[in-house]
């Protein structure tokens, strides 16, 4: 990219998080991403360009590690004219939601990351014009906590996605609860992947976006602001999935195309698209805990029609959703196991705090960095390393359980079919695609004791006002006090 010959009119605005702000070019298949801080709150240039700089060290040294090398694309760190970057500050500053404007797109270091646009990726180099698809799913925590340090039974049988909904409909957050579950999406069972997704398209949230040639034309910009109409979206797709245009139009050709859509989505995440076996990362069995969650819809109807739970099909080891819920699974302890390790860093570093920087809690994220998650032993010696390697294999969990998936459609006419691309078919179409994981920053340290926090609120949010009055027997055991643990046993 010419760093010296830059327009603001070339670039758009393109979603920001908690943390950075990325804008996309109009032409060209690159995004910019820029760190966002509180006004007030300014970092220096150097901090900017290291804390970049360990963005894409991260995603080079350890994400890539257990994702594969065509999975993730890290980017690189570039220094752009400051005038470009006001110029395209105050470009972008009206069409960005009012809840996120608390913090401002960082314009006095001049660093930003430059990366390739995924909703607008191909596999291969492929003719620009093409219309492209592109499905972006946060597919979240996809296994039961196996750990023996878990307090409360329920945590056992209901994931946590399922009941942080019920609490995020108390808290207004969202209107109504999901009926997705992250464990039918992991099962690897077509019928439950083809429920889940089926969910997130009924209610997206922030769990999923689709866009059309980089342009989003379903699911949420933010918390409230979302487009989320199922005809308007089969208006969209029709000319991918029926191009002869030979479907009546209607609810059922709604229902249709969404079909197609799904089937299509399934076959992208169960396909295999790297050859590279993630690392020399020792799994975690997967058999560990239980395979479906109480709360899901999916299992509820099963019940009712008074069937045996399904269970799972299980992955294709190498596709992206069995590799994401590897690194998900190096969440062994669960965070009411962790968070005691935790401590026990948090003290030493009280005591030396200059052991920081060696003890690598902020970096260099590279090979030695990487080599020490890999040790997946449980047995506590006391020692800090110990806690502090469990604490790190934490966060790259958090990582995974957050992370967003990219699948990116463009429909192959029958002669340019070859066997180097990925394909998948459909009754009328078919398409070469390209499969990608986004959002791999390193989970903050520091964040540890407020997941600790949440996990506590969650559970006995759900206990309470969920489990309480499906189960009356149940309601007059829990009393109002929050620091109640109740723990069963079996008699």
């Amino acid at each position: 990219m010419e760093v010296e010959k830059m327009d603001e009119n070339e670039w758009k605005y393109h979603g920001e998080g908690n943390q950075s702000l990325v804008v996309a070019h109009c032409q060209r298949c690159v995004v910019l991403r820029f760190l966002k801080s509180l006004p007030n709150q300014n970092k220096t240039p150097e901090e900017i360009l290291h804390h970049l700089q360990n963005i894409v060290d991260f995603g080079k040294h350890v994400m890539k590690q257990f994702f594969g090398e065509n999975y993730v694309h890290h980017g690189e760190v570039i220094q752009l004219p400051l005038d470009f970057i006001r110029q395209l500050c105050l470009k972008i500053q009206p069409e960005r939601p009012e809840c996120r404007c608390d913090k401002d797109m960082d314009t006095l270091s001049g660093y930003a990351m430059c990366l390739p646009n995924l909703t607008r990726l191909q596999t291969l180099r492929f003719e620009e014009h093409r219309p492209i698809l592109c499905i972006e799913i946060k597919p979240k925590c996809g296994f039961l906590p196996f750990s023996s340090h878990v307090s409360q039974e329920i945590k056992h049988k209901v994931c946590r996605y399922c009941m942080h909904q019920h609490l995020k409909v108390a808290n207004g957050k969202w209107k109504r609860p999901s009926k997705y579950c992250p464990l039918d999406l992991f099962s690897g069972n077509k019928q439950r992947m083809h429920f889940a997704l089926k969910s997130l398209l009924q209610e997206a949230q922030n769990n999923l976006k689709i866009f059309k040639n980089g342009e989003l034309i379903y699911g949420c910009k933010d918390d409230q602001d979302c487009v989320s109409d199922s005809n308007e979206l089969a208006r969209h797709l029709k000319p991918f999935f029926f191009p002869s245009n030979g479907l009546v139009s209607g609810p059922h050709c709604t229902r249709t195309i969404v079909k197609e859509l799904i089937h299509v989505i399934t076959m992208a995440l169960l396909s295999s698209t790297d050859t590279c076996r993630a690392g020399d990362m020792k799994t975690v069995p997967i058999s560990q805990g239980r395979s479906y969650c109480e709360a899901s819809a999916f299992n509820k109807e099963l019940v009712r029609n008074g069937k045996h739970k399904l269970e799972s099909s299980g992955l294709p080891r190498d596709c992206l959703l069995y590799k994401t819920l590897q690194a998900q699974m190096l969440d062994m302890l669960d965070i009411e196991g962790l968070y005691p390790l935790y401590s026990r860093v948090e003290q030493y570093l009280e005591e030396f705090p200059e052991e920081r920087s060696t003890l690598q809690i902020d970096g260099p994220y590279n090979e030695a960095f990487y080599e020490k998650l890999l040790d997946l032993s449980l047995e506590d010696d006391g020692t800090v390393a110990f806690a502090l390697t469990k604490v790190q294999q934490y966060r790259i969990a958090m990582t995974a359980k957050d992370c967003s998936i990219m699948i990116a459609l463009s429909p192959c006419l029958q002669d340019e079919c070859s066997e180097q691309r990925p394909m998948v078919l459909t009754s009328k179409s078919r398409f070469t695609f390209s499969v990608s994981v986004l959002d791999l920053d390193l989970k903050p340290y520091e964040s540890i004791p407020h997941q600790y926090k949440l996990d506590g609120e969650i559970v006995n949010y759900y206990l309470k006002n969920v489990q309480a009055k499906e189960d009356p027997a149940m309601s007059n055991i829990f009393n109002e006090n929050e620091d109640c643990t109740l723990v069963l046993h079996k008699v």
